[in-house]
């Protein structure tokens, strides 16, 4: 992994630590599936776009 993705990389686990602490704090819960999702967008599967799309289609949003 080079130098931009390794950077990448701990940006988008610090953006998902904050939203879930946010949510906590809200009182809610990050289900299995929003976790897996959340890995996959740290790992670059998807753009945060395509994870807010999920979960909107998860919870019938759409």
């Amino acid at each position: 992994m080079n130098r931009t993705n390794v950077s990448t990389r701990a940006k988008r686990e610090r953006l998902v630590a904050e939203a879930e602490h946010s949510g906590e704090m809200e009182g809610l819960r990050v289900s299995d599936a929003g976790k897996a999702d959340a890995a996959g967008y740290i790992a670059g599967e998807f753009t945060s776009a395509e994870l807010v799309d999920r979960a909107r289609r998860r919870y019938g949003l759409d």
